[in-house]
């Protein structure tokens, strides 16, 4: 077979794409799209999965974050894994196994087992994404092209998560087990497409020294134990020898995590890449945008569906809007990111998503869709649009080549550390509420678990704030210091 050019010429001379390079950039997208759309599919199914299993909430939100932390847990591995084995190879084994897991977890009925798998599928999207990310960055010049690969790449992200919301809504009124089963073929569809698209690339000799095996079992560890420790801790009790021990246990933990990097000669994480103002304000605020929206639909699609009654169907439909205006922004996201600071767009977005979240705090059981759940749904929508494209961007912006693995990896690390840890907080609040199933009635707990989101998300909201601030003073300084320069 010959090979392909490592960068293909349309993308990086002109704004026309050739067929094959549009070929590339739907493989990429399609995984990406999958494995938001699997999360998010998943997510309605929960109440059907928990009838079905007879699990409760602190149980079900497993099937959620079993997936979270093989995602989250194993992407710094995923992104080093991908500039040293190959993109290209990373990526197709990755999206395969990721095929082959959902086809077998649709077999399961032990939740063990299950959750088990949506680790491995978890994981699997840990060196998809970041692997993908990287081809994107690596084929498509800093710029305009960049820039609109990275929207389009970046929209089908969110709009799968949002659209996942219907299509698993469908799919869980034909059966819960559906919604594992379908991602299967497609993501062995997109390996077939991707062995003739992608382009091979230079790839270093490795041993397995190479590999930060030790950085990834300590970092892996320590969320595993963090989210274990705050689930768990409404059963035990948050001040008990039990608690406060997972809790230390996982503190260590990451602190050794930190002393294997600084002394690790190929460390997951070079350190000083930290450096950047930037790349660690896209991960924080990506941490607040995903884990705040994680945990809401959480709690929304609980209660919806057991408490006021709505098929999964019905409650998909009702989020809706939100995906319609994510998918709908993906055509003009990269003249956007072109033009306007996207320390702007993230702040926009949050303040949305915040607005959003606050909006829902009014809901009652006797409130009309229009009233309660439709506003919410359409500033989500603006929120999602603005904020999924700008962090991505934002957090690779001037990343070496051989870094863009992981700057991305870095990024949907923090995507999903995000998302396990707030939606352990508010299974947590909800467990120890009491029975979620209190017919036409607010869950046990619920606000509470909603004004937590809003509180993530306001803080969130003031450090973009600050970074605008900052970043204002040190242009102006910029801008000051050739006056200061003495004159000859």
């Amino acid at each position: 077979m010959t090979r392909l050019p490592a960068r293909p010429p349309s993308a990086a001379t002109g704004p026309g794409w050739s067929p094959a390079t549009w070929l590339l950039l739907v493989v990429l997208c399609g995984a990406l799209f999958l494995d938001a759309l699997d999360l998010s599919m998943v997510g309605v199914a929960l109440p059907s999965i928990g009838s079905s299993l007879h699990l409760e909430a602190g149980s079900l939100q497993w099937i959620v974050s079993g997936y979270i932390l093989g995602y989250g847990g194993l992407m710094l591995l995923g992104g080093r894994a991908s500039d040293l084995l190959g993109r290209r190879r990373v990526f197709l084994t990755a999206v395969a196994v990721f095929g082959a897991a959902s086809v077998v977890s649709a077999l399961l009925s032990n939740d063990l087992a299950l959750i088990a798998l949506r680790f491995v599928k978890g994981a699997s999207a840990a060196f998809t994404v970041p692997a993908g990310l990287s081809i994107i960055t690596t084929t498509f010049a800093e710029g305009p092209a960049r820039n609109r690969a990275l929207s389009i790449y970046t929209v089908c992200g969110a709009s799968g998560f949002s659209l996942g919301l219907v299509i698993g809504g469908l799919l869980t009124e034909v059966g819960w087990r559906v919604t594992f089963l379908v991602p299967g073929p497609v993501a062995i569809a997109l390996v077939l497409v991707g062995l003739r698209v992608i382009p091979r690339g230079a790839t270093e000799r490795v041993r397995l020294n190479h590999f930060d095996l030790p950085g990834a079992l300590t970092s892996t560890a320590a969320l595993l134990i963090l989210v274990y420790a705050v689930v768990d801790a409404p059963n035990r009790g948050w001040g008990s020898p039990a608690t406060i021990g997972l809790l230390a246990l996982s503190v260590a933990l990451a602190g050794a995590f930190v002393a294997i990097e600084r002394r690790h000669p190929r460390p997951l994480v070079r350190l000083g890449i930290l450096r950047s103002r930037t790349l660690v304000h896209a991960n924080l605020a990506a941490m607040a945008m995903f884990g705040g929206y994680s945990a809401f639909q959480f709690v929304v699609t609980l209660y919806v569906q057991n408490s006021l009654g709505w098929s999964p169907l019905s409650m998909a439909l009702g989020f809706l809007p939100a995906g319609l205006l994510v998918a709908l922004s993906s055509t003009r996201m990269g003249v956007v990111l072109g033009r306007v600071n996207t320390a702007w767009l993230i702040f926009f977005g949050l303040l949305a998503l915040m607005s959003a979240y606050a909006w829902f705090l009014r809901t009652q059981p006797s409130m009309g869709y229009a009233d309660f759940m439709l506003p919410t749904m359409l500033l989500l929508g603006v929120g999602f649009a603005l904020t999924f494209p700008a962090v991505n961007a934002q957090a690779t912006q001037g990343v070496a080549d051989h870094e863009q693995g992981l700057a991305s990896g870095l990024l949907n690390t923090s995507v999903q550390i995000g998302g396990a840890i707030v939606l352990a907080v508010v299974s947590a609040v909800l467990s120890s509420s009491g029975p979620a199933n209190v017919h036409h009635k607010l869950l046990p707990g619920m606000t509470t678990a909603i004004t937590i989101v809003v509180g993530i998300s306001l803080v969130a909201l003031v450090l973009t704030a600050a970074f605008l601030v900052q970043d204002r003073r040190r242009r102006l300084a910029d801008v000051a210091a050739p006056a200061l320069l003495p004159v000859d």
